[in-house]
């Protein structure tokens, strides 16, 4: 599996990304969120989304390669509004293989594969429930990796995520 040179980037990159992740909905008319506190390469950011009457909270972490800046992932993790599931959505960019989706590596462990479930102008999601397990492995995981492919007739493009910090920014959500 190649793996890109990367840089990784505490704040968000763009209103689009942060209002994209919070609130897929209309996100070109978002505005980014506000910094609450970081934790590693992860930053709590919160929002109010457009017609919601509270502010929604997300832990997020974005990395985009260096030498190929049309391979990046924005990773968020958010509760729902009702507070009983845990949400992990990742948004990579248009021009990924959609039917191979994204496979997650923690520690060199393969964790399992999610697929795309819906696409928007600034890229594609691959969105999963949080259970226990995957919330005890990225816990306690170092490193993890997001796998997936620009191709059919690519290798799997790897990128890192940092797992430091996740669990303190976690708890830190409101």
């Amino acid at each position: 599996m190649g793996l890109p040179r990367l840089y990784r980037s505490g704040l968000i990159a763009s209103a689009i990304a942060v209002a994209a992740l919070v609130a897929p909905v209309k996100a070109q008319q978002q505005q980014p969120g506000t910094i609450r506190s970081n934790h590693g390469a992860w930053s709590v950011i919160c929002d109010t989304p457009a017609g919601a009457s509270t502010e929604q909270c997300a832990l997020m972490q974005n990395v985009i390669a260096e030498d190929r800046p049309e391979v990046g992932l924005s990773v968020v993790v958010l509760k729902t509004a009702d507070r009983k599931a845990k949400i992990l959505r990742i948004l990579a960019p248009l021009g990924v293989l959609l039917k191979d989706g994204m496979e997650l590596y923690v520690d060199g462990n393969n964790i399992g594969r999610a697929y795309f479930t819906r696409c928007f102008s600034e890229g594609c999601y691959v969105e999963v429930e949080i259970d226990e397990e995957l919330m005890k492995i990225l816990r306690a995981g170092k490193n993890a990796v997001f796998a997936l492919r620009e191709s059919a007739d690519q290798d799997r493009v790897g990128i890192p995520i940092e797992l430091a910090g996740f669990a303190e920014g976690y708890d830190k959500l409101p």
